[in-house]
């Protein structure tokens, strides 16, 4: 008798016919990238920028001898919908330079009026008495005069804490040379000249000081503000030539390196075992010197001492005269200086100026640079950064430099050669091993950047950017 098999459940289930992917994986080695990171950005400043060797920490720049013209900006402070004057923010006017009495400053301050404007609406015409100081709280204004065809000639667009008629506080009867029309709502300050003889009259300092920066003379300077250099030409006769020299600056200013650093930590038991196929300090010190150049690039800019924003002289401050920057914006900002080598803009401000293009027809050109292609205008390129700060309001900046040490330009600085260096002017400086096994590197990496001549740096402010 012979017996039937019974079926057995488990032959219904799929047989595994070869090695599993999950088996074989513990037996290959894996292709692999290197750790990727989304910070990294092209940084076209710090390529750009032509960097000058400093040997001792620090870089002076000699310049001739230059007078304060008292043309700054005057601080305004808002509370609620009331704006007011910085009392010590007056000195910016060219009268109360150097006046330090504060009680005096402050009651200055509180006397000015606040008035709301409309788009269109005069501030000032020209012809009429000049009675006043004008600050701009918020707001543009643009300045005009009669042209020589009947119409009207815009001769500067006036921001946030410009002011005009500062002559008002030596008593001058003058008329208003200009016609101060704003362009956008505007909150202008305004300090009448009756409040000026009433302060006067209580703080004798105040009006010693007025009238004597009034009788004070003037210094001979050229248009830049620099001591003039006495020279003749033109002559026939046997004159006698006017004697001179250049006279130089007895304070002139010094940059000292900055710093930017990190403490660099791995275990151990990481650096020991799992460094094939890759190095995984060798990859976490990469990273962490993308960071530093990042954060150096970013410092370039928006440093309160030596940052590129914060060192543009008012003289080359270009507000927009619509709020998208135009061509006309750009050009305006170009013409400031000779030899500009490069534009600087948010990548939001490039698309703004490339709709403005788009709007009048007009098509920039473009280049490639290491590779890659940049939109030029009159054929110099608007290279992207994204550490130029974004308001909330939605206005940005957009600089325009000239660049190099025999142009009198913008440079970078820093220190190559320094002990245990990476990259130049990068060191990465063994610090030792924690009681917990971990090893510790501090990065450093050192710079600074300098503007040669007021004129080498440039910016156009409140670049509208969403219109």
């Amino acid at each position: 008798m012979t017996g039937v098999l019974e079926p057995d459940a488990a032959a219904d289930e799929p047989r595994q016919l070869s090695l599993s992917r999950a088996a074989a994986r513990n037996l290959a080695t894996t292709t692999k990238s290197t750790p990727q990171m989304q910070g990294i950005t092209p940084r076209w400043l710090l390529r750009r920028l032509p960097w000058e060797e400093v040997t001792a920490g620090a870089y002076r720049v000699n310049r001739r001898l230059s007078y304060p013209v008292g043309d700054g900006l005057v601080g305004i402070t808002t509370e609620g919908q009331r704006a007011r004057v910085i009392p010590q923010e007056l000195c910016e006017l060219p009268l109360l330079r150097g006046f330090a009495d504060e009680a005096a400053l402050t009651e200055l301050a509180n006397q000015f009026g606040q008035r709301e404007l409309g788009p269109g609406e005069v501030i000032a015409g020209a012809g009429q008495a000049a009675d006043r100081v004008v600050v701009i709280a918020h707001g543009k204004v643009n300045k005009v005069r009669s042209g020589e065809y009947d119409d009207d000639v815009v001769i500067d667009v006036l921001a946030d804490g410009e002011f005009f008629g500062a002559g008002a506080l030596a008593g001058r009867q003058g008329h208003w040379e200009f016609t101060y029309r704003t362009i956008t709502a505007c909150t202008v300050l305004e300090l009448p000249r009756a409040a000026i003889d009433r302060i006067e009259e209580a703080y004798g300092s105040l009006r010693d000081h007025v009238q004597a920066r009034a009788a004070a003379p003037k210094p001979a300077t050229n248009k830049r503000g620099e001591a003039l250099i006495e020279m003749s030409s033109g002559h026939h006769s046997e004159i006698v030539l006017p004697a001179t020299f250049v006279d130089y600056e007895l304070q002139p200013r010094e940059y000292e390196l900055s710093v930017a650093q990190t403490v660099l930590r791995v275990h151990t038991r990481v650096a020991d075992l799992y460094n094939a196929p890759m190095d995984q300090t060798e990859q976490q010190l990469r990273l962490t010197v993308e960071a530093l150049r990042e954060r150096q690039e970013h410092e370039v800019i928006n440093n309160p001492e030596f940052g590129l924003l914060h060192n543009v002289v008012p003289q080359q401050r270009v507000q927009t005269r619509s709020g998208p920057p135009t061509p006309d914006d750009m050009d305006a900002l170009l013409g400031r200086r000779r030899k500009s080598r490069l534009f600087l803009a948010h990548p939001r401000a490039i698309a703004a100026f490339g709709r403005e293009c788009n709007r009048r027809g007009v098509y920039p050109n473009t280049t490639e640079i290491d590779g890659s292609p940049v939109m030029t205008w009159r054929n110099v390129p608007i290279f992207p950064c994204n550490k130029i700060p974004v308001s909330e309001h939605g206005t940005t900046s957009i600089l325009c430099m000239r660049t190099g040490l025999d142009d009198e330009g913008v440079i970078g600085l820093h220190q190559p050669g320094i002990p245990d260096e990476y990259e130049p002017s990068l060191n990465v400086r063994f610090m030792g091993i924690t009681e917990k096994a971990i090893v510790c590197c501090l990065v450093s990496v050192y710079f600074s950047v300098a503007v040669l001549v007021p004129d080498a740096l440039g910016v156009l402010e409140s670049v509208q950017i969403g219109r």
